[in-house]
């Protein structure tokens, strides 16, 4: 790439490339600046440090995501809705390991952060997957906290070669969404103990 046509977008989207094809965590801007054929001071010019390049990675991984379950559960309710949505994410993830690796650990730097913003959207788009459960909007938080930790704690393991058994993993994930759609369609009583009668 001439240095005349660099840009953050191009070198957020340069450090997105190789997170996801070396892992997040061996991302520098040495490596960045290789692979766009400049000098590693030029990205300062764009940029103001690795982290506001993780940060950038962040954003980046989040908007796709969203828009990524967005698109895969339009027109879809219930388990139909839900399956489209994980199987979307998972998609996602085992594709960009290291841009959403970025997405899990940044953190908003202030109330005007884009990352709140492509937060926002992500979680926009996991209510959309809920559509046609009727649940009872109290409990809408703790299912939203239950899909992530179950989802993500799939593919993570998933994509870091976490599943040893021979069983099928295609079938476990599968599984693991009847469960989840089960669950939905029932959910437990969340009234506090010392209520209940």
């Amino acid at each position: 790439m001439r240095r005349g046509g660099l840009s953050a977008s191009a070198v957020t989207e340069a450090g997105a490339a190789l997170a996801d094809e070396l892992g997040f965590e061996k991302l520098s801007m040495g490596l960045v600046a290789e692979r766009l054929g400049v000098k590693t001071p030029s990205l300062y010019k764009h940029l103001v440090s690795q982290a506001d390049l993780a940060h950038r990675i962040a954003i980046l991984a989040m908007n796709e995501i969203a828009d990524a379950i967005r698109d895969a559960i339009q027109g879809r309710a219930g388990n139909d809705a839900l399956v489209a949505g994980a199987q979307a994410m998972r998609t996602y993830v085992r594709e960009h390991p290291g841009r959403y690796a970025a997405g899990n650990v940044a953190r908003p730097t202030g109330p005007d952060d884009p990352l709140l913003l492509a937060a926002s959207r992500v979680v926009a788009s996991w209510k959309a997957m809920l559509h046609g459960y009727q649940l009872d909007p109290s409990n809408e938080i703790h299912v939203l906290r239950m899909l992530r930790s179950v989802l993500h704690g799939f593919v993570t393991l998933e994509v870091s070669g976490g599943f040893q058994f021979p069983t099928d993993i295609d079938d476990s994930f599968h599984w693991v969404l009847a469960f989840i759609d089960s669950g939905l369609r029932r959910p437990p009583d969340m009234t506090p103990r010392s209520k209940r009668k």
